[in-house]
């Protein structure tokens, strides 16, 4: 079964719009949803909190939050939760690069590869 992420609020505009064409060319879609989008995961959704909903559906976090998530992850980790991973953007990210790196990692690794860790991409 390909990964399946969130895009955090801040991605909704041009990575996400990038996204949707990609899948509408068909082959190897990519399954994002952005905050906002789902009913239970509002804009303005606190970090800590939407950690917790990515662990529930089982979807790696993707985000530009270079300065405070690594702390919120330590500190849900911490707690005793787990995440399925959390893919931050690098500054100056290309968002055709982007789009390839989310799919080859659906389609070509397991969920198991990052668990409860941050990757820096792409």
């Amino acid at each position: 079964m390909p990964l399946r992420y969130v895009l955090d609020e801040h991605l909704r505009g041009p990575v996400f719009h990038a996204i949707l064409r990609h899948n509408r060319l068909g082959a190897y879609p990519i399954e994002a949803v952005c905050v906002g989008d789902p009913p239970d995961l509002p804009l303005g959704t606190l970090d800590p909190e939407l950690l917790k909903w990515a662990e529930r559906e089982q979807r790696i976090l993707v985000c530009d939050d270079r300065r405070t998530m690594a702390t919120h992850l330590a500190d849900h980790l911490g707690a005793g939760r787990h995440s399925p991973g959390v893919f931050i953007l690098r500054q100056h990210t290309i968002i055709p690069e982007l789009v390839t790196f989310l799919r080859d990692a659906a389609y070509s690794s397991e969920s198991a590869e990052w668990e409860n860790q941050i990757r820096y991409i792409p």
